[in-house]
């Protein structure tokens, strides 16, 4: 590791000492307040070039100005390749959460179905969020899956189809053999219970085991158990059609569509997340060579490219290690392992290249 301080704000020394210590091959790097603390934690698959960049004359780039500006000090940790960088920032990030890379990141162009724990739980499509954003409630997610309006109203058509609350997460819950808590009937807190739409846990229109069966119904629908939602949609759409109503027919067609949507592209994530499972042998930019285990878009272990038997026969042992934990296909997305994921499908998205340096985890 090399670093090196500075007084804060002094750019221009700044610059002076920091491009001829850096050397050009890939590193994470970090820069640090007067205080220690990390603002800002990058990447760089040639690390001068990288850091010459922030003192480009002509610069109008704000975030790396300020950036600069509170930098007393630049650490960094040199990689054996570009996918290591990426790997190494992102863990450094998640370790030590600086500010700069929090406040300023780009919007995510993904989003999920998630599902809030709780006595009443609650499905629906966001963004990944911590579990502080949600006031401690624990979640279940499904995807990636594009962010896009046509995400939300799947779900709101599921939720719909099967009487299941959208309101806020901190909504009073009171179940119907709760009724002996209150003297008279309560009202359901919106109008999508007179619509149909809510089966009103809110208001004790709905017994618990009730409730929680039809979530059982949308997350087997989720998961890929079950089309009970779908075939539900099918039978009103036939008896519409079969009736002349053929305008209700056309909503249960739309209805259709969206749930259709939502089961294929739920089932090309889960595909596309197990294909994720394989050795990659990474080259390195100066032949320190790099094998990771990875196994449903996350990196399980790692070691150097083994070239000897004995060495071989180490990281086989390694790999059979991994490749025969045990598993739960197609089931929620580990919450803790959401980013790595996302940067493992980006990587080999971007780089399809590197999928001729894989293998099975298990020889054929």
């Amino acid at each position: 590791m090399s670093s090196l301080t500075l007084p804060l704000g002094d750019i221009e020394t700044l610059k002076r000492r920091t491009i001829p210590l850096a050397e050009n091959r890939p590193a994470v790097y970090r820069m640090l307040d007067p205080l220690g603390r990390v603002v800002y934690v990058g990447k760089a698959k040639r690390l001068r070039a990288r850091l010459n960049s922030y003192f480009a004359p002509g610069s109008d780039d704000d975030r790396q100005l300020r950036i600069l500006e509170m930098t007393e000090r630049i650490e960094w940790d040199y990689q054996p390749s570009e996918f290591a960088a990426h790997l190494g920032e992102l863990r450094q990030i998640q370790r030590c959460h600086p500010h700069f890379n929090v406040q300023m990141n780009r919007a995510r162009r993904v989003a999920f179905v998630k599902v809030a724990e709780g006595p009443a739980p609650k499905i629906y499509a966001g963004k990944r969020t911590s579990e502080r954003a949600n006031g401690g409630t624990s979640e279940r997610l499904y995807g990636p899956l594009p962010a896009s309006r046509r995400l939300a109203e799947s779900v709101r058509v599921l939720n719909d189809l099967l009487g299941l609350r959208d309101c806020a997460l901190d909504m009073p819950v009171v179940y119907a053999e709760q009724g002996d808590l209150f003297a008279v009937a309560r009202r359901a807190a919106c109008i999508r219970h007179e619509l149909g739409t809510c089966a009103g846990p809110c208001a004790g229109l709905v017994t618990e085991g009730d409730y929680r069966g039809r979530v059982g119904v949308a997350l087997g629908f989720l998961e890929g158990l079950g089309i009970a939602p779908l075939d539900r949609v099918v039978a009103a759409m036939n008896a519409a059609s079969n009736s002349d109503h053929f305008e209700v027919a056309t909503r249960w067609r739309d209805r259709f569509e969206a749930l259709e949507w939502l089961l294929a592209a739920l089932t090309r994530t889960r595909t596309a997340i197990a294909t994720l499972s394989f050795v990659y042998h990474c080259p390195g930019a100066f032949g320190d060579d790099r094998s990771y285990v990875i196994r449903r878009a996350r990196v399980c272990a790692s070691a150097p490219t083994p070239h000897t038997p004995i060495e071989r026969e180490a990281f086989q042992a390694l790999v059979a290690e991994h490749a025969t934990a045990e598993e739960q296909p197609g089931v929620h997305l580990p919450v803790d392992g959401i980013e790595e994921m996302l940067l493992l499908m980006s990587w080999f998205r971007k780089h399809p290249g590197a999928l001729k340096r894989t293998e099975p985890l298990t020889p054929n």
